[in-house]
């Protein structure tokens, strides 16, 4: 199993990398927002699903191991394979994702190219309940690590209550922020 890449962009395309890691390179398939972001030569960090098929091996990355636990979660939703998953989280990002499963808003998976009326409603139905605990061990962290600043454990998952947007690094600034302007209670 491959878990993770770490090495240098080769190439990219709009949905695809190459990455260099001690002169090998590996082709992974990502989000367009991932590949568009990136510039050749940039190092770089992928959290890696490695899909194997009659015929092919292939890797699909991620930026955030949000991402790719919720990459997991799509593929386990009958009807969705690594394709339409990457394609449902690069369309919609694991916000809206989040969002549209716990409103039951089957719509937001619908305008994903690929996804019908019958897998939307599956993916709402399947992942209800499954999502929150997904971020648990992210959460429990950044929870350790607001503790370890001196932070209480009440007022820390406060401001991480808060903080549910972007990637652990800036749910950790936005967390921090919180704590300091008061907005969560004082220093233990």
């Amino acid at each position: 199993m491959i878990a993770s890449l770490h090495g240098v962009v080769l190439a990219r395309t709009s949905n695809s990398v190459v990455v260099d890691v001690s002169g090998v390179g590996y082709f992974v398939s990502t989000t367009p927002e991932t590949a568009l972001s990136l510039a050749i030569g940039d190092d770089l960090l992928l959290h890696t699903a490695l899909i194997v098929r009659e015929d092919a091996f292939l890797l699909f990355g991620f930026t955030t191991a949000v991402e790719l636990e919720l990459f997991d979660l799509l593929r386990s939703v009958t009807g969705v394979g690594p394709k339409s998953a990457l394609a449902i989280i690069g369309a919609l990002g694991v916000d809206e994702i989040r969002n549209a499963v716990a409103n039951e808003d089957d719509n937001a998976f619908k305008s994903v190219s690929g996804i019908g009326p019958k897998t939307a409603k599956l993916i709402t139905v399947t992942l209800a309940g499954k999502l929150a605990g997904s971020a648990a061990p992210v959460d429990n962290e950044l929870l350790a690590a607001l503790t370890g600043l001196g932070y209480s454990e009440a007022n820390a998952r406060a401001a991480l209550r808060k903080a549910t947007h972007g990637t652990t690094q800036e749910r950790l600034r936005t967390a921090l922020a919180e704590l300091a302007a008061g907005r969560t209670g004082e220093k233990a």
